[in-house]
């Protein structure tokens, strides 16, 4: 029999090399996202705005902005996605420290069932999370079709 749990959560946390302005900007600025994450990306970096998130047909998600607290807090409640998504939130929250360097604590949480698509989720973010990372601080830009 298997057991179904409510709340399952993805961390991650990392550091990058920057100040959390420019982390910040990766997160929230469609232009920047589609560089590490989407094919496509639009949206306004406010609170309840809603962002498209575009991965190529059928994925075309929708998320709305839950918490914005400028350089250090960004969340998206799903809004419009696959049954495992529709009820879940990724977020950010910024810690810059003294010698210019920017922890990243990521969550994706509200997932119903601990199975595969959380699981390749998670293994997701820890490689598109790296892809930012290189990003903010380097200036790569993975190809999307490379992405995962």
């Amino acid at each position: 029999m298997k057991v179904i749990k409510e709340g399952f959560t993805v961390y991650h946390n990392f550091p990058i090399k920057v100040l959390s302005n420019e982390v910040f900007k990766a997160i929230t600025n469609p232009q920047d996202l589609v560089h590490w994450w989407p094919l496509k990306c639009t949206g306004i970096p406010k609170l309840g705005a809603e962002y498209n998130f575009f991965f190529g047909e059928p994925y075309n998600w929708y998320g709305e902005v839950v918490k914005y607290e400028e350089h250090s807090s960004f969340y998206i409640k799903m809004t419009k996605s696959d049954k495992d998504w529709s009820p879940t939130t990724f977020g950010f929250n910024l810690y810059e420290k003294d010698d210019g360097i920017t922890w990243v604590h990521f969550f994706h949480t509200g997932w119903i069932e601990e199975n595969d698509h959380f699981k390749h989720s998670s293994y997701c973010w820890a490689l598109l999370l790296n892809g930012l990372k290189n990003y903010v601080e380097k200036g790569i830009i993975i190809p999307f079709e490379d992405r995962n």
